[in-house]
């Protein structure tokens, strides 16, 4: 009997399509010996709807459980993701921020990365970023920023002691937000009229051809596409006026809207549009084979953990983020088949992973003693962190991939 739920772009019936069961907060890992008992888990499925194909999941879980002042992830983390940013930021600042006292906002600042390139070139900006840690370190660069959830009520404040925004940007922020509605109308309010609302999030096409699962979890309530963000955008009076293909995070795309009327879409959104078609990605049936290939690299990948630990051989996990969560949890991988995770972030090291409790150490205890095999959940970052571990290769060590299929390389 299929699960349905109630759409929140446009109320339409929402099907589930998968379910990864019960599933731990991603981004909660764990002081050894604090009250695990406590630790708040939720049942992670996902639907599409029926009349706006918005990918979503089934239930939402409390923005204050996942967005708070120990919030982990830090966007510059990656020399890859600083170059990714500040090249946007210089593009905003030569087509968009052109005018006179031009003013750029931006949702989910995180550690201001982005609105750094801003700042330094004297743009009048602002970030709204309701993780306090994170803000803090933003701030502490001299960046201007809000601790709040951008909303409505939020973006009329701003208004009000601002004035309009000609640029308003999100980098993996947008598809975090179940209260989307209000969050464009305040997009809306708060554009200027010749303005641009530009983000940029993991695309449902790209999850569904590779087989990357792990973008879905508790912070990614919406995976979009082109179709899906077009009729999100009409809705409150906004246009998909441009889209960009990524290849950041495993495959994303760059939407741009504008008020309706106020440019003319680019060719390549009618090409999306139309690639979109082609592929059938809203179709149910689509959907469903995604999740059977995702059935294939949980049996593929808990096979072969066993082995190896049947072999004797030492399997340590590459990068502790929010994706290797669900993959742990799904595929029942603890410390008994993955020794510990390592990551260079240091507010998570000598914490333990969500829901499967891995030991999170820090980088030298990977290259100190380099295991047999490196079990990379950072596998969007693949190329960048195989290029620093060339000496874990040259000593033997064979790097373990589940994307698009579980693979050894």
């Amino acid at each position: 009997m299929s699960r349905t739920s109630c759409c929140r772009i446009c109320n339409g019936t929402v099907t589930e399509f998968f379910d990864f069961g019960r599933q731990p907060l991603s981004d909660c890992f764990l002081v050894p010996g604090s009250a695990v008992e406590k630790e708040f888990f939720f049942r992670l499925a996902i639907g599409i709807c029926a009349e706006c194909s918005m990918v979503q999941l089934m239930r939402e879980v409390p923005r204050e459980h996942m967005f708070h002042e120990d919030y982990p992830y830090h966007s510059s983390g990656s020399v890859y993701m600083r170059t990714h940013f500040e090249n946007l930021a210089k593009r905003l600042i030569s087509t968009e921020l052109t005018g006179d006292s031009p003013f750029a906002v931006e949702i989910g600042c995180n550690d201001g990365i982005m609105l750094q390139v801003l700042a330094d070139a004297g743009i009048r900006h602002l970030g709204v970023e309701p993780s306090g840690g994170v803000a803090d370190l933003a701030a502490a660069k001299g960046i201007r920023v809000r601790k709040s959830f951008f909303e409505d009520e939020v973006a009329a404040d701003i208004l009000e002691r601002e004035g309009h925004a000609d640029v308003i940007y999100a980098a993996n922020t947008l598809c975090h937000i179940p209260y989307i509605g209000s969050v464009l109308s305040g997009v809306t309010k708060l554009l200027a009229p010749g303005g641009v609302f530009v983000f940029e999030d993991p695309y449902l096409a790209d999850i569904v051809a590779r087989t990357s699962f792990d973008q879905i979890y508790d912070e990614h309530f919406f995976l979009f596409s082109a179709q899906s963000v077009q009729f999100m955008a009409r809705r409150h009076g906004l246009e998909l006026v441009d889209v960009e293909r990524l290849p950041v995070h495993g495959g994303e795309v760059r939407y741009t809207l504008a008020h309706r009327g106020a440019r003319e879409p680019s060719p390549a959104v009618a090409e999306l549009l139309a690639e979109e078609q082609r592929m059938s990605i809203s179709d149910l049936v689509t959907l469903e084979g995604f999740g059977e290939n995702v059935q294939k690299i949980f049996r593929d990948l808990t096979t072969l953990l066993l082995e190896l630990k049947a072999d004797g051989k030492r399997v340590v996990g590459y990068g502790a983020t929010a994706k290797s969560s669900v993959v742990t949890n799904f595929c029942g991988i603890g410390p008994e088949l993955v020794e510990f995770v390592s990551d260079i972030t240091p507010s998570k090291q000598g914490r333990l992973t969500p829901g499967v409790h891995i030991p999170v150490r820090p980088h030298e205890e990977f290259s100190d003693a380099y295991p047999d095999y490196a079990l990379l959940f950072a596998w969007n970052h693949a190329e960048e962190i195989m290029e620093k571990e060339q000496e874990f290769r040259a000593a033997g060590g064979k790097w373990i991939m589940y994307v698009p299929d579980v693979h050894v390389v």
